[in-house]
């Protein structure tokens, strides 16, 4: 099924009538995420600040997460050359930049009144910092160069390379001394979390995880159809 949907024509197909139904379990989450995240009580100790969690952790997550798609992506169009690999790649870069962006603002609205600071320089802010950095020279490298079989290789090898500040980011808070706190979800005893705020959170955690996958369908059948239409273009031209 998967190599089905690498041919173009395919994903077109199977794509635009899943598309709506994708949309509409995207704002089902959403909406229901938000209107529970922000109908809980204050936190004992962070008091209605507790909210932003429900907006950065999602977010961070959906960083990450388009990241790994992307170098996945990147070495599928590196080694087997499947036609929707470099698309799939160059339009999630700009997705994922996005997100990145959001849950660095939202951590440092959330940072200030905890830490006292918008910004510390520690392992984990660091190295999601970087990950912006890394998504911004990705549609950088790949606007540089006009070839697009040169810049296809030239961005896939950077995502690749890329890859590896994701295990930075997640085991940062093991690693070195952070203000950040580590992980409170997916641990040894169960979660930290009241369940108060950890459906919501879980919630909102789809939600943003269908956003970012609605989106990256839309950007990704918008591509196909400018490179048809190039295509067609050129072959009128010539």
């Amino acid at each position: 099924m998967l190599f089905e949907l690498a041919n173009p024509k395919r994903f077109m197909e199977v794509s635009g009538p899943f598309l709506p139904w994708l949309a509409a379990a995207t704002a089902a989450c959403l909406i229901t995420g938000l209107v529970l995240g922000f109908s809980t009580p204050p936190d004992y100790q962070q008091g209605d600040t507790v909210r932003i969690m429900f907006l950065h952790v999602p977010a961070a997550w959906t960083a990450m997460m388009a990241y790994g798609l992307m170098a996945v992506a990147s070495i599928i169009a590196l080694i087997n050359r499947h036609p929707l690999a470099d698309v799939a790649a160059k339009t999630a870069a700009p997705l994922g930049a996005v997100f990145t962006t959001l849950g660095l603002i939202t951590g440092s609205l959330w940072g200030k009144p905890m830490w006292g600071a918008w910004w510390v320089w520690d392992g984990r802010l660091t190295s999601f910092l970087l990950l912006l950095l890394l998504y911004l020279g990705y549609i950088a490298l790949g606007s540089a160069i006009e070839d697009e079989t040169q810049s296809a290789r030239a961005c896939a090898i950077l995502a690749i390379v890329g890859a590896v500040n994701l295990p930075i980011i997640e085991f940062s808070v093991d690693w070195w001394t952070t203000l950040h706190q580590g992980e409170s979800i997916l641990r040894k005893g169960g979660p930290l979390i009241s369940p108060v705020f950890l459906w919501p959170l879980l919630l909102m955690g789809v939600g943003y995880t269908l956003l970012f996958s609605t989106l990256w369908i839309v950007r990704i059948r918008t591509e196909i159809l400018n490179r048809r239409v190039r295509t067609l273009m050129l072959s009128r031209a010539a």
